[in-house]
């Protein structure tokens, strides 16, 4: 009998090391090799060794060489448990002294079995085993069929086809420890922030007194410095550049026709013996403009019909580089109704600020934030699931970005959009008007405002000195783009390899027709022809997952937990004249109390990072074996450590500081 089984193999098989990955239950092993299949080997008695980061070897026989291991396949018998997780299964060919690496990192249900491929990234090739092609189709038409799309409103981005999160993939929910301690509800929000008892108050505030006395026993840091510095023009013209929203502010070179606004009346702010054109010509005035608000039909809040300005401001870059509002307009239309506001109207200047800010943080949550990372990102993460088999070396580079985004989103969908979501009770932008507005949104959502360098050069802000978004974003689109670059260069040597990827192509194609909704002119491409229309795009899909989302998610509770600063909705029409306005007419413009406690919570459970947090650049999952992208992955970890050393030496001399880019704090995907 020895003598007829007489070639051996060594094989470890490693157990995740995360909450519930083991299994007492019972496991066979199977290897499938170029030259044969070896019999079915069961693996201990119920399978006890099977614990989270156990490293348990085994030793198997045959009668002769397999050739190169390429599959391994994994049986589980259900005795008592559910599932398995497995990190990876390694195997070493005894006498040969080869070693064949086969990472997982997925649960094995009961009563079922995987087939774990060699784990060297490979792009589909003609002259693969039929074998391992099987083993491919079969992945993605069960992934297909797994990750349907589903069209959530008529000219939005598709999104996945699952209503609960229980229905998704072991694979793509939550932790268990994420799941324990993230529980999507602004209830329990409230609940930690002291807040439940007013959710359902729907009368306005008493006193700018009254909203410090509940701002106080949540405020952080960073909101009680908001809290101190709202009213001043200097902050209010920082927060375009550093605050949630930073993507607004553009280079004015000249006013736009229903911009009212004249040299007359702003040339007293700014500096002697100037006017407004010449400091157009030298480039220090600035616009912001929310003309994508126009006409938008507001929400209804407890019967009460809300309010929605579409203002236009203009910004003035002083001799001492800050930047200063000089005029506001609230709608888009001049007419005598629609007056031009201005730094000395006092009161009145104050409140038409509130209404800037209201818009800008309803901009800045349902575009900005929800569908330029959160739904893009949803797309990114589908068609990878669908068109890219796991041992496609694509694949592994984008799935660490794609973490959690599936439910973070069916969450989103359903607590946050849903017809008793944050966003229907508290804000604006809710009601039936919300999908319209995102409609319009997208209609003219571009590639080229999706890349930061050819953002930034558009809106032509290369230069405006403390843009600290602009600052550390540069530095992290760099290193992105130099990682991304190598990756490829070392799987694609040549243009031919990217055009004649089916797979790749595949993916470009839903990205396009399910993302971006077939439109040409957004510039997103429908395939991909050379190395360096990939690395752009793939460069762009990395950022958009994790410093984009980071920079816009990062500091909502920070800017927003003073709701004056970030009022959610306004419950009075913008003011039709100047001059008048009291501090009484500001509390009863301003979101009531329980749309601002409502919108206090939800900022609150979407700025915490949970304790499972993965940040930029950590891939703590064995994917690549190959010791070329290891080494790549390492220098990149290493380029981010560099990259946020700088950032928090230069915070040390900030005040506010600008945390939101650090590599340290930013997850690596839209996993909140």
């Amino acid at each position: 009998m020895g003598n007829e089984l007489s070639y051996a193999y060594h094989i470890s098989v490693i157990t995740a090391d995360c909450s519930h990955a083991s299994t007492i239950d019972s496991l066979s092993v199977t290897l499938i090799g170029t030259k044969g299949q070896s019999n079915k080997m069961k693996l201990d008695h119920k399978g006890l060794h099977f614990f989270n980061e156990r490293h348990k070897q085994y030793k198997m026989h045959c009668k002769e060489s397999l050739g190169d291991i390429v599959l391994v396949r994994l049986e589980h018998a259900r005795f008592q448990g559910k599932r398995w997780f497995c990190s990876k299964v390694i195997v070493e060919d005894c006498a040969g002294g080869r070693s064949f690496r086969f990472p997982y990192n997925s649960w094995v249900k009961k009563n079922r079995s995987v087939e774990l491929r060699e784990g060297t990234a490979k792009k589909p090739n003609e002259d693969e085993l039929d074998i391992l092609k099987q083993n491919r189709e079969k992945e993605l038409d069960q992934r297909r069929k797994t990750f349907r799309w589903k069209t959530y409103a008529e000219g939005m981005p598709k999104c996945v086809d699952i209503k609960k999160t229980c229905n998704l993939p072991l694979d793509v929910q939550f932790s268990f420890s994420k799941n324990t301690e993230f529980q999507f509800t602004v209830t329990s929000a409230l609940v930690k922030l002291k807040l439940v008892e007013f959710i359902h108050f729907q009368t306005h505030w008493r006193s700018m007194e009254d909203i410090e006395k509940y701002f106080g026993v949540n405020k952080t840091e960073e909101s009680e410095f908001v809290k101190s510095m709202w009213e001043e023009d200097t902050f209010f013209g920082y927060q375009f550049l550093n605050g949630c929203n930073p993507i607004m502010i553009k280079k004015c070179k000249e006013i736009p026709s229903n911009f009212a606004v004249t040299n007359d009346m702003v040339s007293r702010f700014l500096e002697k013996s100037t006017s407004l054109q010449n400091e157009m010509e030298k480039g220090n005035i600035y616009l912001v403009d929310y003309q994508l608000l126009d006409e938008f039909p507001a929400n209804t809040i407890h019967g009460k019909l809300q309010y929605l300005p579409a203002p236009l401001c203009l910004l003035y870059k002083d001799p001492d580089n800050q930047l200063k509002p000089i005029a506001i307009q609230l709608k888009q239309k001049a007419h005598p109704q629609n007056p031009i506001f201005l730094p000395s109207h006092s009161a009145d200047w104050l409140l038409a600020k509130i209404y800037v800010r209201s818009a800008d943080f309803n901009y800045f949550q349902l575009i900005t934030h929800l569908l330029r990372t959160h739904l893009l990102a949803e797309v990114f993460c589908m068609a990878t699931h669908r068109n890219l088999a796991s041992v496609h070396p694509l694949y592994k580079l984008l799935i660490p970005h794609t973490r959690y985004t599936l439910q973070v989103n069916i969450m989103a969908r359903d607590k946050l959009l849903g017809k008793s979501g944050v966003f229907q009770t508290s804000f604006s932008t809710g009601g039936k008007g919300l999908p319209k507005l995102l409609q319009k949104a997208h209609s003219c959502l571009t590639y080229s405002s999706l890349c930061l360098p050819e953002d930034i050069a558009a809106r032509g802000v290369e230069d405006i000195p403390c843009y600290y978004y602009r600052q550390d974003g540069m530095k992290l689109w760099k290193t992105i783009k130099w990682f991304v670059e190598e990756i490829i260069k070392y799987y694609y040597p040549s243009d031919r390899d990217v055009f004649e990827d089916p797979e790749l192509q595949d993916w470009a194609k839903e990205i396009f027709s399910n993302g971006f909704l077939n439109r040409k002119e957004s510039g997103i491409p429908e395939s991909f022809r050379t190395v360096h229309e990939l690395i752009k795009f793939l460069t762009m899909v990395l950022y958009t997952c994790s410093v984009q989302h980071n920079a816009v998610n990062g500091g909502q509770f920070d800017f927003a937990a003073w709701m004056p600063n970030a009022s959610p909705t306004l419950r009075r029409p913008p003011p039709s004249s100047v001059g008048g306005t009291t501090q009484q007419d500001i509390l009863e413009s301003i979101a009531d109390v329980g749309s601002t406690v409502r919108t206090l919570a939800g900022v609150w459970l979407l700025s915490r990072n949970s304790d499972d947090f993965v940040k930029l650049g950590d891939y703590p999952e064995e994917r690549f074996i190959e010791e070329a992208p290891r080494k790549l992955i390492s220098e990149f970890q290493s380029a981010l450590q560099d990259i946020d050393g700088e950032i928090a030496l230069r915070n040390k001399t900030l005040n506010p500081g600008y945390p939101y880019l650090r590599p340290a704090l930013m997850e690596n995907s839209v996993a909140i």
